[in-house]
């Protein structure tokens, strides 16, 4: 597949400034929505215009785990990650996207927290909620790589579905980079639904 597409674009690119952060430099870029009022940032480092193989982390919002330091999931963990690896090779982005919870918002995510306190996996809270186990799209963050000419990507993910989501969408996955952190007693249970149910791979090197 290539980087070409038959739909009008699902965003506008609508601010930029170069940013200072503990991981160094960026070009934070905002783009947002023509239909509906969301704005999702592509945090970028280094030319991107025209290239090939770029670096690339897909990530969505977690607020519970990036601001509040949740335990329960491995979200924070893979976007400081990402800024990380994308600073060493002096070239990617890391494309965050407002869709928190698989899509299904905060309050609901917290309603399957809930859940999960009385025994469902994340996947069964989803479900018995009245929601898919992962509501996620990518177009918008197809067309900010088609805005940001970016020809293809190298995706750091462990989510073969975001691999195939990307593809679907008109975006030329030249690889996956795997892309894991550290399991712990507090999020272990998660990881493992994540690759049971979710089909992830290679999770803290179990496939």
């Amino acid at each position: 597949m290539g980087n070409s597409s038959n739909h009008p674009p699902t965003v506008e690119r609508y601010s930029e400034a170069d940013l200072a952060t503990r991981f160094g430099p960026f070009r934070v870029v905002v783009y947002k929505e023509l239909d509906g009022d969301k704005e999702h940032i592509a945090v970028i480092v280094g030319q991107l215009k025209g290239a090939e193989d770029v670096l690339v982390r897909v990530h969505s919002e977690c607020l519970t785990g990036e601001v509040l330091h949740s335990l329960k999931c491995d979200c924070r963990g893979q976007l400081d990650l990402a800024l990380e690896r994308i600073q060493q090779v002096e070239r990617g982005a890391v494309l965050y996207l407002r869709q928190e919870g698989r899509g299904i918002g905060l309050g609901n995510k917290i309603r399957a927290y809930a859940m999960q306190d009385e025994g469902l996996d994340t996947v069964d809270a989803n479900l018995a909620l009245g929601f898919e186990d992962d509501q996620r799209g990518y177009l918008v963050a197809a067309d900010m790589l088609r805005d940001l000419g970016v020809k293809s990507v190298a995706l750091m993910t462990n989510n073969p579905r975001k691999v195939a989501g990307l593809e679907g969408d008109g975006i030329r996955v030249s690889r996956r980079e795997p892309h894991e952190v550290e399991a712990h007693e507090h999020n272990r249970d998660y990881l493992k639904t994540k690759q049971a149910r979710l089909g992830h791979l290679g999770q803290n090197g179990d496939d």
